[in-house]
């Protein structure tokens, strides 16, 4: 197969142009392009002003990768406004790709769903959840595709251009692609311009999170330098610039590189031309045959480029064009004049986007919406000369709001079959927009307002945006008679859920109901039912939902509605609290019948509550298992950051830290949106304070400002943040947050919520941890012995009262509460070794950190019973565990128990080797002023064996009194450590 890369080519305008300067930005891409031949793709975002380089550059890199043996494919993205060409860079890109080499062409036959981007197939669009699946295989399709287009002795080098045009899926799938690097032999290069991104603009976000990915390098491109731009001034007019005309340049263009081209291309007395750039183009345009000013301006209106055969046919439809061959001589002089250029054949296009902007913004409001309608007569008459998105953005822009209706909902159905949603919606809006305009627009379409605000629900739905989903819906409701409202329900009710509006899908689909009663049994009851179930769980009507889930699933099996079967099903296995296997039974016939209809997300919404189900049952494998299955579907799909498949993510992280991973997580190679990245970072904050890191403490305390926005976010941050605070030893605001994150959750929640029994028993271990403190120093309990019998009481309360619909707490609650009543005992002075023993064993499920933990206070317990034996093998195991996990406080807890019991553990005898480990645990507490009886308590010895111990650490040390052993112990480095604070 012949290699033709020769035939694709940047712009071909921009060869003519000399490359000055840039030296860092090129050797930046000659480095990604090396790494990419050692299979580590790269990405390159060149960024800067209008003007400023950025096609040189990117033509500069195109031939420097074509001389070292490169692939190079270059493709664009296009101004149409609000309209967009959804993935026209990556169907250029395909389009090129396509019969290169057998491992693309195997890539693309491979994924059906790229036929609808290259017409290879896949005639028939996907319905319902099926479209989600087929998205991310088409997602999946375009990477594939572009991964296996480069070799190590050949990489590819994909180019982007004008990305602040790019349409929301072309940005989706670039996010997507660059997730999914790995060891391509890839360099994706993507320029944009700054000065175009204002601060709503939908670029933005997606560069937020592309500019953090590691793969990702930003090279900025800043305007010239005088040195530099005296090299361009050289090169252009072939001598070197006066130093006076040189400064009037550099002045007048600040170092933009267009503009410095248009001054000095426009004669030697530059001081005579008007200041602004767009006058300069302007006197430039002047000075041309009318013919060319003409053809400019035509072209103009179709952006920076235009087709050669439509720009021939609406130039030719002009009264200054009747004579054919007046366009092509106009087109020769235009691009003899460097106004116009040709691309690939079939472009025309013009030298710089800002010229084609300036002899448009000088075209008069007549000639604008004269010369739009002349494009979109061309296209209506000539379809392949556009599409109907193109023929919408002319239609809109020349008031022909009738053609524009037409156009916007083929457009719409058009974005449909190539799953873009949110180009879909944006066309369909367009629709409703025009439809009071239009009088007869139902019968131009063929379907009335209602069909078309729930089929843009339905795309914004799809799109990420429930609010605008829920909002269409009910609008269409509301449009509707009584029957056909009922029927349109069930869709409505699931757009209010996704938007957290659950009571008014459950009083709309009670007063559907009402209406498919009196017709009898049918698949669209079945369907209604099944929302009304789903709307009824949701607002906590359990015994509701139970019964109208059981009449969904009996309908939908008698009449064949196995999407609706399978929503049921989730419904009665979240209701089968306390039967977690028949629960788990029921979610897997649910995931089942989702999988065989190709409903996508009622597959992850079973998985999900699968994976929960054998979480809360202790079946931690099992969850890992589902869960790992789960997260691998969302992302080959392409739905991984959205409801169910962050919530996978977020389980995947609970399992990890339960099960004794406290590993911090691998840098993740997908690209993980602000909001959900935020969401893992506090989950992980169970495992960083695990592990003790230094910041734990700081990173809990920054989410409290957030409370507000996800109770579930405030609970998990402020719990780990009382245990980290506990760690640190600052128990009274580990015990003053206690009681704020309670309140709090009780406003969010309920006074009874489970996380309730956790935070009381980690305010327990504050209080119970300062007591032991307060005993040693001889203060005052009274307060704290009062906050713990409070804290216990909620728990108990709780516990009683808080069960998850009306169930039974599972393994993990059923450890927090054997904790905190064992916590209870340790405040009130009366550490309970069999508490401590319930406690191991409700947490011996699987959750070995906590697990740990307890049996560190079990060995406590026993060696102040004096059961230094039985304190040795708990503590031993307790340690082992630890040090296996990675919980260095833990671990260092263990140790010093271990020398302060006198117990047989690694780590914890002196080795200081003049006094004995006792003699230096006794020494220590001497030097933090504790009494003989308070040492002995602290110890677990009698306080007539600690005078004993003095006396001979006196002797060894040849001193006649214990401030004296001090000093001189910390003076012969036999007290390693600081003294301890109290």
């Amino acid at each position: 197969m012949s290699d033709p890369a020769a035939t694709i080519d940047l712009v071909a305008l921009t060869v003519d142009l000399p490359f000055v300067g840039r030296a860092d930005q090129v050797d930046r891409f000659r480095a990604a392009l090396g790494r990419a031949r050692e299979g580590e793709p790269s990405v390159l975002l060149v960024s800067g002003d209008a003007g400023v380089g950025k096609t040189r550059a990117l033509t500069r890199m195109a031939e420097i990768a074509r001389a070292e043996g490169a692939w190079v494919v270059v493709s664009h993205c296009v101004d149409l406004g609000e309209v967009g060409l959804p993935y026209l860079p990556f169907t250029e890109t395909l389009q090129q790709l396509r019969g290169r080499c057998d491992e693309v062409d195997q890539a693309i036959a491979a994924r059906p769903a790229l036929g609808r981007l290259l017409d290879v197939g896949l005639a028939e669009p996907a319905a319902g959840g099926a479209d989600q699946a087929a998205r991310g295989q088409l997602f999946d399709g375009i990477a594939s595709a572009i991964g296996a287009g480069g070799r190590p002795d050949r990489p590819l080098v994909l180019i982007i251009e004008d990305l602040h045009w790019a349409d929301p899926s072309s940005r989706d799938v670039l996010r997507f692609l660059i997730a999914r690097l790995r060891t391509e032999p890839l360099v994706v290069v993507a320029s944009y311009r700054t000065d175009d991104l204002h601060r709503r603009h939908p670029l933005r976000p997606t560069l937020s999170e592309l500019l953090r990915h590691p793969r990702v390098d930003h090279v900025e491109l800043s305007p010239f330098t005088r040195d530099e731009l005296a090299q361009f001034g050289a090169a252009i007019t072939g001598h070197p610039l006066p130093d006076q005309v040189l400064q009037r340049v550099l002045r007048r263009s600040e170092g933009n590189a267009y503009f410095a081209q248009e001054l000095l291309e426009s004669g030697p007395d530059t001081a005579a031309l008007p200041g602004s750039l767009a006058d300069v183009l302007h006197a430039r345009l002047e000075r041309l045959d009318p013919a060319v000013q003409a053809l400019a301006g035509i072209a103009s209106v179709a952006g920076r480029r235009v087709s050669g055969e439509l720009l021939t046919a609406v130039a030719g439809g002009r009264p200054d064009f009747a004579d054919p061959g007046t366009v092509d001589a106009a087109l020769r002089e235009a691009i003899a004049h460097h106004v116009l250029a040709t691309e690939d054949a079939r472009w025309i296009v013009f030298r710089h986007a800002l010229l084609a902007e300036a002899v448009y913004g000088d075209l008069l409001p007549g000639e604008v919406t004269g010369l739009h309608r002349a494009y979109q007569q061309q296209i209506a008459a000539n379809p392949s000369l556009g599409s109907p998105a193109e023929l919408a953005y002319h239609a809109l822009r020349a008031h022909e709001l009738p053609v524009a209706l037409t156009a916007s909902s083929a457009a719409a159905q058009e974005a449909v079959d190539v799953l873009a949603p949110a180009e879909a919606l944006r066309h369909l809006e367009t629709v409703i927009s025009l439809w009071d305009a239009v009088p007869d627009a139902a019968q131009r379409l063929g379907r009335d307002l209602v069909d078309v605000q729930m089929a843009a629900a339905a795309a914004a739905s799809r799109a990420g945006r429930p609010a605008r989903a829920a909002a269409l819906a009910v609008s269409a409701l509301d449009r509707s008679d009584e029957a056909r409202s009922a029927r349109l329900t069930p869709d409505a009710a699931y757009y209010l859920i996704d938007d957290q509006r659950e009571r008014e899908a459950l009083d709309r689909a009670a007063r559907a109901l009402r209406v498919l009663d009196a017709e009898g049994p049918s698949a669209d009851r079945a369907r209604l039912l099944a929302a009304q179930a789903r709307s009824a769980l949701n607002c906590d009507h359990d015994d509701e939902a139970q019964a109208i889930a059981e009449r969904a699933v009996a309908e939908a099996r008698a009449f064949s509605v196995p999407a609706a079967e399978a929503d049921a099903l989730t419904t009665l296995g979240v209701l089968a609290v306390n039967e977690a296997d028949l629960a788990g039974d029921l979610f897997g016939r649910s995931l089942e019948l989702a999988r065989s209809v190709g409903d996508l997300t009622a597959e992850l919404r079973a998985t999900h509550n699968l994976t929960a189900n054998r979480y809360y049952a202790g079946d931690l494998t099992a969850a890992a298992q589902i869960c790992a299955a789960g997260i691998d579907r969302a992302r080959s799909t392409g739905v991984l950051w959205m409801g169910y498949g962050v919530g996978l993510l977020l389980y995947r992280e609970l399992i990890r830290y339960l099960s004794g991973d406290l590993r911090r997580p691998e840098p993740s190679m997908d690209m993980v949106p602000e909001s959900v990245r935020t969401i893992l970072s506090t989950i992980e904050l169970y495992a960083a304070v695990a592990r003790g890191d230094e910041d734990a403490l700081d990173r809990g305390r920054a989410v409290e400002i957030d409370w507000s926005r996800d109770p579930m976010m405030a609970l998990t941050s402020g719990g780990c943040t009382i245990d980290a605070l506990t760690w640190a030893g600052e128990h009274q605001a580990a015990v003053d947050l206690t009681f704020r994150l309670t309140d709090f959750m009780s406003r969010a929640w309920n006074d009874y919520f489970l996380g309730g029994i956790w935070l009381s028993a980690l305010g327990l271990a504050a209080l119970a941890d300062r007591a032991t403190q307060t005993r040693l120093t001889g203060g005052d309990l009274a307060g704290d012995l009062a906050t713990g019998a409070q804290l216990l009481e909620r728990m108990e309360q709780t516990a009683r009262r808080g069960r998850p619909r009306g169930g039974q707490l599972g393994p993990e609650g059923r450890g927090w509460v054997a904790r905190a009543r064992a916590e209870y005992s340790r405040l009130i002075g009366e550490p309970d070794p069999d508490l401590w023993r319930a406690a191991v064993t409700e947490f011996a499920y699987g959750y070995r950190y906590e697990e740990a933990r307890s049996r560190w206070r079990l060995a406590e317990a026993l060696a102040a019973r004096g059961d230094r034996s039985g304190a040795t093998v708990e503590a031993s195991t307790a340690l082992r565990a630890a040090q296996d996990m990675g919980a260095r406080p833990l671990a260092a807890a263990l140790i010093d128990l271990g020398r302060r019991a006198r117990l047989d553990l690694p780590g914890s005898t002196s080795s200081g080797g003049v006094l004995t480990g006792r003699e230096e645990e006794v020494l220590r507490l001497v030097a933090a002023g504790l009494t003989n009886r308070q040492i002995g308590e602290r110890l677990y010895i009698s306080g007539k064996t600690v005078s004993v111990h003095i006396s001979n650490v006196l002797g060894k040390l040849g001193v006649g009194g214990r401030a004296e052993a001090v000093a001189v112990a910390h003076r012969r480095g036999l007290l390693p450590d600081p003294p301890p604070a109290g």
